[in-house]
């Protein structure tokens, strides 16, 4: 059972890496009264940290392993793109849109020592439509929803039920667009690596890479720009 802190004063912390959270989180502090605090990496969150006790972490996407002696003294809520126990681990996105899922939960849960174990507060219907970049957008908006209702509620978690189904973190070089397979699933592979910091679906032709992206299906063909790079150039 994790020991939390009870003197926490009115700070409210929202922690995310990535720029695109921006907007959102600025549209979320004016909803509700807070001392809102943003983390964009942990040297932040440490100093934050240093003075300040809050009751809420939100951490709506974070690269960095989160210290037991932050999530043991305060509620850290990550959230992660699947029904957990189904699709614990790394890529959600891209091991779902594998798998041929059209649709998915968007779970806020409890931050815990395994890695999306945590007891559940919530699990949001969000649909895998569109690129990467526009699944992750549309995520970001569902995440600040919730953060609203959780502030509001204050529910408690509860632990997670069913099989347990373990994702894989995917590595760049299984970005390659492979050679073989329906119009479907080339237009599916290179979507979902359409984001912001991703490595795109590519193909090495000679001296060449050829990262694919902006894809769509019209009219029986599958369209998508094209960025050719020598492949002597990071």
């Amino acid at each position: 059972m994790q020991k939390k802190s009870s003197n926490f004063d009115s700070t409210i912390v929202v922690a995310s890496c990535k720029e695109w959270h921006k907007p959102l989180i600025e549209k979320l502090v004016k909803k509700i009264k807070a001392d809102w605090l943003c983390a964009s990496n942990k040297d932040e969150l440490d100093q934050i940290l240093a003075s300040k006790n809050p009751k809420y972490i939100f951490f709506l996407h974070w690269n960095w392993l989160v210290p037991e002696s932050i999530w043991q003294t305060h509620e850290c809520v990550c959230f992660h793109m699947t029904d957990v126990p189904y699709g614990r681990g790394g890529s959600p996105l891209q091991n779902l849109i594998l798998a041929g899922h059209q649709e998915t939960k968007l779970t806020a849960l409890r931050m815990v020592g395994e890695m999306d174990a945590g007891p559940v507060y919530i699990k949001k219907t969000l649909k895998l439509e569109g690129s990467a970049q526009e699944i992750y957008l549309k995520a970001g908006e569902l995440s600040v929803e919730i953060i609203k209702w959780i502030i509001r509620n204050e529910p408690q978690p509860t632990p997670q039920e069913g099989e347990v189904v373990l994702f894989k973190r995917r590595k760049p070089e299984q970005s390659v667009l492979q050679n073989t397979g329906s119009l479907l699933e080339a237009y599916d592979f290179i979507r979902m690596l359409d984001a912001e910091g991703y490595p795109h679906a590519f193909i090495a032709h000679g001296e060449y890479l050829l990262n694919f992206s902006k894809a769509k299906l019209e009219n029986g063909r599958l369209l998508a720009e094209v960025e050719i790079k020598s492949r002597n150039v990071d």
